[in-house]
């Protein structure tokens, strides 16, 4: 498999965290993201679960990236208490990682929440929700920290909206209303697996990161 050359840094790696409720498509988004991205950035990954490793072993069996880039986390709590109140599991495996491969990007995909979880600036530089249609086209109406605050909003599922009786159109009309500005994208992992708007998204977010680090 061919992956970003070592040479090239940007300073301090990119911490983007990506969360979202339970099912929305989270560990599939990273999946894709990785092998969007792979090629001409290095990469690590960071999975929480509560109890298992079953996030990282799925990345670890798609092969998206090598097995060491990839650590996993078993909170043994909520999950928004390891990348909110209490980071230090994910703080201590981000930071390994960093020291062991240097990487430009470290994904850090939270456990299923619901809508108040939100990442401590202490822990990520960007966040990403990730909503999807299944769960309800009342779902951007209703806000909350996640929804209304993440630095990008990721609506999933698209493709599942006509049968769930899901409005896409409303709920990107709730989102800009919530998000003051912030962007939304509509997509379908699994129908669209390269995920153009949204790895466009995390490029562009490393190219600033890197600017700013004045390297």
């Amino acid at each position: 498999m061919n992956h970003a050359p070592e040479q090239h840094r940007h300073g301090r790696a990119l911490r983007v965290g990506i969360g979202g409720p339970v099912g929305c498509g989270k560990t599939a988004l990273v999946a894709a993201l990785c092998r969007a991205l792979r090629h001409e950035l290095s990469l690590a990954v960071v999975t929480n679960d509560i109890y298992t490793t079953e996030d990282a072993d799925f990345l670890r069996r798609e092969a998206v990236l090598p097995d060491d880039r990839i650590v996993a986390v078993r909170t043994g709590c909520c999950p928004h208490t390891a990348i909110r109140d209490d980071i230090t599991a994910n703080l201590d495996a981000v930071e390994d990682l960093v020291e062991r491969h240097d990487p430009e990007l470290v994904l850090v995909e939270s456990g299923g929440d619901n809508l108040t979880a939100t990442f401590s600036y202490g822990l990520v530089d960007r966040q990403i929700f990730v909503l999807d249609t299944a769960g309800g086209d009342d779902v951007p109406r209703k806000g909350g920290p996640g929804v209304a605050g993440a630095d990008l909003l990721v609506v999933n599922k698209v493709d599942l909206a006509p049968l769930v009786g899901a409005d896409v159109d409303r709920m990107a009309v709730d989102a800009a209303r919530v998000r003051e500005g912030r962007p939304t994208m509509l997509t379908s992992v699994r129908t669209a697996p390269d995920v153009t708007d949204v790895a466009g998204w995390v490029r562009g977010q490393v190219a600033l990161h890197g600017a700013g680090a004045g390297v």
